[in-house]
């Protein structure tokens, strides 16, 4: 169940960078509400961080952390690309593989004791 709390706390960053993106690009209201997606996707994704992080399966924070920021940097990443038409190149894809590859890795040697 942790391991669910810290995926879906790792979108939730994803939600809360692309928000900061999109309300780089708006004004009014739909600034403002931006913000407000900003704000409840920050308080969400820490909170499932948190909570991944306790409890008898709990994650070392050590991994739950670079777990939860690699997720957030992939789905960035990604949603970048679609949402801001940023660029793609080969050396991108190349270090997101690597970087989902390490996360497959933490897991892989992660015990679940402090």
């Amino acid at each position: 169940m942790n391991w669910i709390l810290l995926i879906i706390g790792g979108l939730f960053e994803t939600g809360f960078a692309i928000s900061l993106g999109k309300a780089q690009i708006t004004s009014g209201k739909e600034f403002w509400m931006w913000i407000f997606s900003f704000a409840i996707s920050v308080s969400l994704s820490m909170f499932l961080l948190y909570k991944s992080m306790g409890g008898e399966h709990a994650i070392p924070v050590g991994t739950a952390y670079a777990v939860w920021g690699a997720i957030g940097a992939v789905g960035t990443v990604i949603l970048g690309v679609i949402l801001f038409k940023e660029p793609i190149s080969f050396w991108r894809i190349f270090f997101l593989c690597t970087l989902i590859l390490s996360i497959v890795g933490l897991q892989l040697v992660s015990t679940g004791k402090h």
